[in-house]
């Protein structure tokens, strides 16, 4: 195993904290939560940002290294793993509301920074079982659909009005919670409704992909609420929901104001890396498998994360993912801070 590979096994410090979370009381409960959104955002604030890209001989080596890959897989399983002990933890009754509150929580953070982050680049894998893998870490924050409408609506329509996954110039972070949540769903149907109709099979057919995951979900938690109870399973849908709206803030980050041009002939201009916000900070990109460097991944879906690059024309966040998060939680201040980079970028063409 290569010694650069090592970096990429620090975010499992989290899933240490949530094991101390998930068994301890008190305060221990959040520590999760004071590790991702305390201790690292201050500690962006005065770590410098990492431009440096790797050389063409390095990056091929990396590349075909499938360390990389097994450190994924592994997060399959360590995801399921945690799942179980945070649905075992909540039969204690002895818990006060606010331990409950820091596991739910805790769980949340788990299930968007790998549920669904680590679903994101696995699904952009070509390898059926990486698929499968990715649709498995969706399922536990009940978000299958993303597979389907990131893959073939995100991608296709990123930075224009079309894709409901890009935030709007002077969209409040809130408003946008509303919008995407509800109309990616609806895209993920069509797309998956129009993939069954260019196979000549109807709507409902047992191979739409949307109609899978909606069964598969259903049972997912009917078998929780059958193994733990329905006060359990409530638990469990709230973590899942943290766990998504984690995902859909930082689908806000990272297209927020952006545009491409429409060209005379309707079509628009290719996704370029000034189409993406881009942060180099080195925590936010080890905890979330260099997912900051949002630029390169649209320019080139298929570049594995631990190759992608860092381009000059990318428009760079103010700190890295953690910290930038907080910060579209205030709007006022979110838009004063990025509407003048906005108007930046587009002064440099």
């Amino acid at each position: 195993m290569q010694i650069r590979a090592y970096k990429y096994l620090s975010p499992l410090i989290i899933y240490v904290l949530a094991a101390l979370a998930f068994t301890g009381n008190g305060w221990i409960t959040f520590s999760p939560l004071l590790y991702a959104w305390v201790l690292m955002p201050l500690a962006e604030l005065f770590i410098k940002p990492d431009n440096k890209n790797l050389g063409a001989a390095e990056e091929e080596l990396v590349k075909n290294d499938r360390v990389y890959d097994y450190l994924l897989y592994g997060i399959v399983v360590l995801q399921f793993i945690a799942l179980y002990v945070f649905l075992n933890s909540m039969k204690d009754t002895d818990l006060h509301w606010w331990e409950i509150t820091g596991r739910i929580y805790s769980m949340g953070l788990l299930c968007g920074t790998f549920g669904i982050n680590v679903a994101h680049e696995l699904g952009h894998r070509t390898k059926k079982y990486e698929q499968y893998f990715a649709k498995a870490l969706l399922l536990t924050s009940l978000y299958m659909h993303f597979f389907i409408e990131h893959n073939k609506g995100h991608h296709k329509h990123v930075a224009t009005p079309e894709d409901p996954s890009s935030a709007r110039y002077n969209e409040p972070v809130f408003a946008f919670y509303f919008r995407t949540i509800i109309f990616s769903y609806l895209s993920a149907w069509r797309i998956a409704n129009s993939d069954l109709k260019k196979k000549e099979c109807p709507a409902w057919h047992w191979r739409n992909e949307m109609l899978q995951a909606q069964v598969i979900q259903f049972l997912f938690v009917a078998i929780i609420v059958l193994v733990f109870g329905w006060l359990i399973s409530l638990y469990f849908i709230g973590a899942a929901t943290i766990g998504f709206l984690l995902l859909e803030t930082v689908n806000y980050i990272e297209h927020y104001g952006l545009q491409r041009k429409q060209r005379e002939d309707g079509h628009y201009e290719r996704t370029m890396p000034q189409h993406s916000w881009n942060s180099n900070h080195i925590l936010g990109r080890l905890m979330l498998f260099e997912l900051s460097r949002h630029s390169d991944h649209h320019y080139l879906a298929s570049r594995k994360y631990q190759v992608l690059q860092h381009h000059d024309k990318a428009p760079q966040l103010p700190t890295g993912y953690p910290g930038s998060m907080i910060l579209a939680l205030f709007p006022p201040l979110w838009f004063h801070i990025m509407n003048k980079k906005i108007r930046q970028a587009e002064a440099r063409g």
